[in-house]
């Protein structure tokens, strides 16, 4: 049987749609109770699951094989994450796939060096692994929706340099793949888009795609992190988008890796798909 936790979040939810459309033997876990009746209702079999505790995590993963985890950004992210493989490691399961970031292994910026250690405790357990080390997630553009409607514009601190953006779908399939098929403990596949895009290309095709200019904008950093603040997010959190962002400016996430197409045996999403995809969500 196979455990996804977070089932909830944005990869959780399309690896359920990817392990339904095969009609696989798994279990989906999640945060709250409420989550968990909505699940059964439409006929997901479903448990409660949250990484600060311990013994929830533990009553999930009883008799599960295989496991899928992904963890939302956290201060004490090597914490929950290490709450999941005590668990594991206590449910005897004998394959861990774990959602982690583009680079992991170097730890280069904030929010890789926990996915570092994570990754290196998981080595060290000896219970079979796969790392996912995706880029930025095309589906980050969700967040300039509001602002894209009503100016034709969104800005960040970013400058104009390339990134192979992943489409989460692409990484959902890469998952599904790595628990139902052999071949792929061990493994660490760096995931990307099929192409390594600028903001101002990104912006051309929304304007293509919505029929109306949309631009991209340069904002000074202290400006963008005052309105990130005003949103309400953590200081941490915006200090560590931050620096992802200095890190893609460097041009280490440019690169188009191959192993969407390699290991799932379809081409990744291209951003024009992705923006045809959830045009509704920006008129």
């Amino acid at each position: 049987m196979i455990l996804v936790l977070n089932a909830g979040g944005n990869i959780g939810r399309e690896l359920v749609r990817e392990l339904k459309k095969v009609s696989a033997e798994f279990t989906a876990a999640y945060r709250s109770a409420e989550q968990v009746a909505a699940a059964r209702n439409v006929g997901i079999n479903a448990v409660v699951a949250d990484y600060a505790r311990p013994d929830s995590l533990r009553t999930a993963l009883t008799g599960a094989k295989k496991a899928f985890f992904v963890t939302p950004p956290a201060l004490n992210l090597e914490e929950l994450e290490g709450n999941v493989l005590d668990a594991a490691r206590a449910a005897g399961v004998q394959h861990l796939v774990k959602l982690s970031v583009w680079g992991a292994d170097k730890g280069e910026f904030v929010f890789a060096r926990p996915h570092q250690a994570v990754e290196k405790r998981i080595v060290a357990s000896g219970i079979p692994y796969t790392f996912l080390r995706p880029t930025g997630f095309m589906q980050n553009m969700l967040a300039n929706a509001a602002i894209i409607k009503s100016q034709g514009a969104f800005y960040l601190p970013a400058g104009d340099a390339r990134v192979a953006e992943i489409d989460v779908r692409d990484i959902a399939r890469v998952a599904a793949v790595t628990l139902l098929e052999d071949g792929h403990a061990g493994k660490a596949y760096e995931l990307s888009g099929p192409e390594a895009m600028t903001h101002t290309e990104r912006a051309s095709i929304w304007s293509e795609v919505l029929g109306k200019p949309v631009a991209y904008g340069l904002q000074p950093e202290a400006d963008w992190k005052q309105t990130m603040l005003g949103y309400g997010l953590p200081e941490w959190q915006v200090d560590g988008i931050l620096d992802l962002l200095r890190y893609y400016q460097s041009g280490k996430s440019a690169r188009v890796s191959p192993a969407v197409e390699e290991v799932t045996g379809q081409k990744p999403i291209t951003y024009r798909q992705f923006a045809h995809d959830y045009a509704d969500a920006f008129r």
